[in-house]
């Protein structure tokens, strides 16, 4: 029998038309669609299905991915799909939370709107950046940023990919090093802030005003954390960390790995894109991994694993 975790993308992943068919054809999936639309201040379905410039804005891409992501799991759920734990990429732990059944669907697009606008001013535009390192683990970039002020690791997304991030020029600066110290190559990202850095700690105090208001129960299943790459157990332990994790860095692979250890052997990486699954080949190709953003992928992936 598997031992099932479902697993959330990050920003970066959105797309146009995105869980648009389960809108069409699930009523679970419409009622998180119509929900999310009638808390909002914006329509979610007009940024998710229609063709837009919001979709790509921190502020609005939060709110639509947790959207997206949670309207599929409600009809994986409906179909006797679960996990037996849960991990969110950065803003797809508040997917992972809800699924865990800490946190209401409509808590978690209304916390996460407030996140997105934090987060987008957070730092004066132009001031700070991001950059993806290719071919180096994280020690060695470690080392080698260590010197530079105002650079800091964002992401250990898997062997051979790490995200920085910080002041830009700085960042920039950095890149050059990088390269002569070994790594093959340094992708500036296409990013609105310094995310996953000090500089997003005034966010972080603003998004702690708003989880004081927001319900977090203890999880009924595991739920592992980006900050510590931990299991998490208690639901006050969850808004600390939820706030900690805007500048903190995001311990993907290690947190893969933990889960991993726990016994889990079947990932299913829930929403647009297919990232997680790219760094899970790098991690563990050992593991059965899927992925479910259309309705055809659902009836296939739901086929599979509940014949088991």
């Amino acid at each position: 029998m598997s031992r099932i975790a479902f697993l959330y993308p990050g920003q970066g992943a959105q797309e146009v038309g995105m869980a648009g068919d389960f809108y069409e054809k699930s009523e679970e999936a419409k009622a998180v669609f119509d929900q999310a639309s009638s808390i909002l201040d914006f329509d979610v379905r007009e940024i998710c299905f229609q063709k837009n410039d919001l979709l790509d804005k921190t502020e609005y891409t939060q709110a639509a991915m947790v959207t997206a992501c949670l309207a599929i799991t409600r009809e994986l759920e409906k179909r006797g799909l679960y996990p037996e734990m849960t991990a969110g990429l950065s803003l797809g732990e508040y997917c992972a939370i809800a699924a865990a059944g800490s946190m209401s669907d409509m808590d978690a697009v209304r916390t996460v709107r407030a996140r997105g606008i934090f987060m987008e001013h957070a730092a004066p535009e132009g001031t700070g950046a991001m950059a993806a390192v290719l071919g180096m683990d994280g020690e060695a970039v470690e080392r080698t940023v260590h010197d530079f002020q105002g650079v800091f690791i964002a992401n250990y997304n898997c062997p051979g990919q790490i995200v920085i991030t910080g002041e830009k020029e700085a960042v920039e600066q950095s890149a050059a090093v990088l390269k002569e110290a070994g790594a093959r190559r340094v992708l500036p990202l296409k990013v609105s802030g310094p995310f996953h850095s000090p500089m997003m700690k005034p966010a972080g105090e603003k998004l702690e005003e708003v989880l004081k208001k927001v319900s977090v129960k203890d999880p009924d299943i595991p739920y592992v954390t980006n900050v510590t790459a931990e299991v998490v157990k208690s639901g006050e332990a969850i808004k600390e960390l939820l706030v900690r994790q805007v500048s903190s860095s995001v311990r993907w692979e290690q947190s893969m790995r933990a889960m991993i250890a726990q016994g889990i052997d079947t990932f299913v990486e829930i929403g647009p894109g297919k990232t997680l699954s790219g760094f899970m080949k790098k991690i563990d190709k050992n593991v059965n991994m899927y992925r479910i953003s259309t309705w055809e992928e659902a009836e296939t992936v739901c086929g599979e694993l509940l014949k088991q």
